[in-house]
């Protein structure tokens, strides 16, 4: 078993080159004539009624699959083109028998500008960013927010060497409010998260619509136990191990704008870790942010209880949460996605007051943590040995899952994503 942990971890370890707002400020700025000329073609070019393009920053998955997945099967006479970041993911929508095409090839240029309707989960450059304007622009997006986002975020602003710059602060502000003016659908969970998304990209009430993550519909598909089973049978597929039996705690903490991770357990941590892991029977997984900064190698190193998740093994988490019994996380929206399945949390703040004051928050901390945030990891273990022995506990941690399900999600039926391909059709109809 150790050697298999071992192996699948060598596997798994690697991260995708790491994202900064200043760096892809800087990437917009420098391609602000491309922009232009795309602008220019989207006058002259028109759109073609029925062609959708789909496009996921983290992958093929997230709620541009999910929509994809609806809309061939709700209106097969729709022509719908992925547009892949690369050949894996052209190989994953293949497997899925789902037509792709580059994102930043000519072809995928042309398609996003013929296209009627474009799906992105994270920007517009999940399609081809260059052929955009005009279109009916469906924004996804890819979580509630917790962090303060876009126009909300001082973060979201930060370009190299001319930080200090208002001149273009301003300039960049103009930008990302007149990228956010192209959004036609943000579809959002509930109404806390409608305010939160107005706020953030400066959007009218018509355009932000509550229909429920489609995302999320996986975590109320199929009963419980069901559920349960097809995503630990995932989870082992993507750790290329057997999953024991036993209890599953999933440790996923948030992106820090290209900072390391302060989360990282030192080697006396990941023994004790390792020590309770064994005797609980429970396994540890570990999964770092698509882009975060660290290194977690060691865990999986000292404890074959301990094992690691890349986002290059499985882009999109949520389809493995039913899986998971226990959630260890710090800032992370998956918290609200992980409220639907019933678990608990634990919430490991080594920094909340530097974080706090540095990104801000939509929402107190405390609400967020139910008050019971910890700040090491001798102290999460702490807590999970009172846990473990105390059901008064259990049954608290799991009434605060059951509050952040209920404040942050309207709907738990199922059919989140056929409401947002139903405002899509409503919508177009209206412009025609």
């Amino acid at each position: 078993m150790r050697g298999a942990g071992r192996t699948a971890t060598a596997a798994n370890v690697a991260q995708v080159s790491r994202f900064t707002f200043a760096k892809g400020n800087t990437k917009k700025v420098l391609a602000l004539p491309v922009y232009g000329l795309g602008a220019l073609a989207s006058l002259l070019v028109p759109r073609r009624a029925g062609s959708w393009v789909f496009g996921c920053g983290s992958g093929v998955g997230e709620g541009a699959l999910a929509l994809f997945l609806h809309a061939r099967e709700a209106d097969p006479t729709l022509s719908m083109v992925w547009l892949a970041r690369d050949e894996r993911d052209a190989t994953e929508a293949s497997s899925l028998d789902i037509p792709s095409v580059p994102v930043t090839s000519w072809r995928g240029f042309w398609l996003t500008l013929r296209a009627e309707v474009l799906v992105v989960t994270h920007g517009f450059g999940d399609v081809n960013r260059f052929g955009t304007r005009g279109g009916f622009i469906v924004q996804l997006w890819h979580g509630i927010p917790l962090k303060l986002i876009h126009l909300d975020s001082p973060a979201t602003l930060r370009i190299p060497i001319f930080s200090s710059s208002r001149v273009l602060r301003a300039a960049l502000r103009r930008l990302y409010r007149g990228a956010a003016r192209g959004i036609s659908l943000f579809p959002v969970a509930s109404p806390v998260a409608a305010e939160r998304i107005r706020s953030a990209f400066a959007l009218g009430a018509d355009r932000v619509v509550v229909t429920g993550d489609p995302r999320d519909d996986v975590l109320s598909h199929a009963t419980a136990a069901e559920r349960a089973q097809r995503a630990r049978a995932l989870l082992a597929e993507r750790l290329a191990t057997p999953l024991p039996a036993g209890r599953v705690l999933l440790f996923a903490p948030t992106w820090r704008d290209g900072a390391a991770d302060p989360g990282i357990p030192t080697d006396a941590q990941w023994a004790a870790l390792g020590a309770y892991l064994e005797r609980t029977e429970s396994v540890l997984v570990i999964r770092p942010h698509p882009l975060s900064v660290g290194e977690y190698g060691a865990g999986p190193t000292s404890s074959p209880r301990i094992r690691m998740l890349a986002s290059a093994a499985q882009p999109d988490v949520t389809p493995v949460l039913p899986a998971v019994d226990l959630l260890i996380t710090d800032y992370s929206s998956i918290a609200y996605d992980f409220a639907l399945t019933g678990g608990e949390m634990i919430y490991l703040a080594a920094d909340v007051a530097a974080y706090t004051a540095s990104r801000g928050l939509y929402e107190p901390y405390e609400r967020f943590s139910g008050g019971r945030e910890v700040n090491s990891w001798d102290a999460v273990l702490a807590l999970l040995e009172r846990r473990d022995a105390d059901p008064e506990l259990r049954r608290a941690l799991r009434e605060h899952t059951e509050a952040i399900a209920r404040s942050h999600h309207a709907f738990r039926d199922g059919r989140n994503t056929a409401r947002v391909f139903d405002a899509i059709v409503t919508s177009l109809k209206g412009r025609a």
